[in-house]
């Protein structure tokens, strides 16, 4: 159920729901709210976004869409009014905004430019972006961040790691399905 909800596959989250009854802490209208802040963002739309998030503002996103789409004037205004005084407070804030501003300085298309620039620019900033404001919404739920499948892969793979240095064991392979031992040899 978890997966389900924190992914933002509602229909199968409420059909599972019914099926076992089980009830989620979170209500399951907001999975559709989301899930439309995140593909406004993966589409590029952080207009529609910002309206839909109202308090969570995709900020260096909105710097990048306008630089995008060729709206510099836009681009220096908003940095200038919206998140110059940011990066006053915030350092790291600040250091986001100089690789960000960066944009308008070099040409994306050209080889040389440093790949933190060019990675501004490519679709995976902007599921990173959707992906960040969908676990901010799920904080301000107080829902979890990740699904807890993730979670325990992760508590499998590190345990695997810290027993590795130890001992002999049956290690899973996540791709194949499967069991090992650590030295490599493979059973069913």
């Amino acid at each position: 159920m978890d997966y389900l909800v924190i992914e933002g596959y509602k229909s199968a989250a409420e059909e599972f729901s019914k099926e076992t009854g089980l009830q989620h802490s979170v209500d399951l209208g907001t999975i559709e709210t989301r899930m439309h802040i995140r593909e406004a963002v993966q589409r590029g739309d952080v207009e529609q976004a910002i309206e839909l998030v109202n308090d969570i503002d995709p900020t260096q996103q909105r710097l990048i869409e306008y630089i995008r789409h060729g709206q510099v004037s836009e681009a220096l205004a908003f940095a200038q009014t919206e998140l110059a005084p940011r990066g006053e407070d915030n350092p790291e804030f600040l250091t986001e905004l100089e690789h960000t501003m960066a944009l308008l300085a070099f040409d994306v298309d050209n080889s040389g430019t440093p790949d933190q620039i060019v990675e501004l620019m490519a679709q995976s900033q902007r599921l990173k972006t959707a992906g960040e404001l969908n676990a901010a919404i799920l904080e301000a739920l107080n829902q979890g961040r990740e699904t807890k499948l993730l979670a325990l892969v992760r508590l499998l793979c590190w345990g695997e790691s810290m027993l590795d240095k130890r001992a002999d064991f049956p290690v899973a392979d996540l791709k194949s399905g499967m069991i090992g031992s650590s030295n490599g040899s493979a059973s069913t």
